[in-house]
């Protein structure tokens, strides 16, 4: 087919960023009870208050609020097409906060700013810092965060600016946690949510084998992704990608938090809601037909400025094909083969 692309998007390569740059990125998107459900479908996430209405307006929500990890992923999905579609891995995280709930109904929109540019060693790639934020219909932002990306050049021979690599903190303080208003559990029903250990039930260095397991199949990978709007071609583009350096499409890491989140209920099933993202990072690849584990460490405890709920802060860890049983560990300095996520987060949970 011969013609013209000047209408076509073929996505930002790594020369193209400039540091400063304001990007508003396009189609908002309507949240619906129709998501919600699909999400829950597609990762079988059991937290009460993302399901029960009658529970969720007990504690003091509107209604159901959809999973925050959904709202992420929206958020998330809108800036792909400006910021990492010519992405060779997404990096990491850090400064995630989750400001205010999500409901059916709510428009999100996104917008992100460049903190940071840094070619890479082999003058092919570059890695992104953008700190992106996610605004509902009324202006108000629910979701504020800083990512990493390393992304392609498409011209080897351009010019790209000194390195600047921005100042991130290794974690949200508490002081800095959003709680929405009036959240209220004083009533909060143990039996309903499926356990009875709140979070005086926890210590720093606790350690928590999650135990269940989720094979990705590829049909629930593609769905999931496109429910975000996620346009990399990594995920989707098996032409291309059969030329790449796997021979095959990898799954959205965004998918493995998912999992890993869902999988974290068994143990962790009061946590009902993550407030603050510290850092993450996608270790390794991972593919369909991978079979995904979880296991999560206690980190650190804190009050919140709501006397009834406290929070945790965890490092969950998924591997892939190998129970986390048999992980030897220790983490640190460097992760045993079958690690493909480490995310350190804090999340609330009610107090006795």
């Amino acid at each position: 087919m011969s013609g013209s692309n000047a209408k076509t998007a073929a996505g930002n390569y790594f020369e193209d960023f400039r540091l400063d740059q304001e990007i508003t990125h396009a189609t908002p998107r309507t949240v619906t009870e129709g998501d919600a459900s699909l999400y829950l479908a597609l990762y079988g996430s059991r937290f009460v208050v993302n399901c029960a209405e009658p529970f969720a307006r007990s504690m003091g929500y509107a209604k159901t609020p959809v999973d925050d990890l959904l709202a992420f992923h929206i958020v998330f999905g809108k800036t792909v097409p400006d910021v990492s579609l010519n992405a060779v891995a997404n990096l990491g995280y850090a400064e995630c906060r989750f400001l205010a709930p999500v409901y059916a109904g709510d428009t999100l929109s996104t917008a992100s700013r460049v903190i940071g540019l840094k070619e890479n060693s082999n003058g092919k790639t570059g890695t992104v810092y953008v700190r992106s934020t996610g605004i509902n219909q009324r202006g108000e932002t629910v979701i504020d965060y800083v990512r990493w990306v390393m992304v392609r050049k498409g011209n080897t021979d351009a010019v790209t600016p000194e390195p600047v690599v921005p100042e991130l903190s290794d974690r949200v303080a508490p002081e800095d946690f959003a709680l929405p208003a009036g959240l209220d559990a004083s009533g909060f029903d143990a039996t309903m949510s499926g356990s009875a250990h709140l979070w005086d039930d926890f210590s720093v260095g606790e350690r928590i084998d999650h135990v269940d397991g989720m094979t990705i199949e590829e049909a629930e990978h593609m769905t999931a992704t496109r429910l975000y709007q996620n346009t990399a071609r990594v995920h989707f583009n098996q032409f291309s990608e059969k030329d790449g350096r796997f021979g095959r499409r990898i799954i959205y890491g965004g998918h493995i938090i998912s999992l890993a989140r869902a999988i974290s209920f068994n143990g962790l099933a009061n946590a009902f809601a993550i407030t603050a993202i510290n850092g993450g990072r996608h270790v390794a690849p991972c593919f369909a037909g991978d079979t995904v584990f979880a296991w999560s460490e206690v980190l650190e405890t804190a009050d919140t400025a709501n006397p009834g709920i406290g929070a945790l802060r965890l490092r969950t860890i998924a591997t892939k094909d190998r129970s986390c049983a048999d992980y030897p560990g220790p983490i640190d300095p460097g992760y045993d083969d079958g690690v493909i996520l480490d995310l350190d987060y804090w999340v609330l949970m009610p107090k006795r």
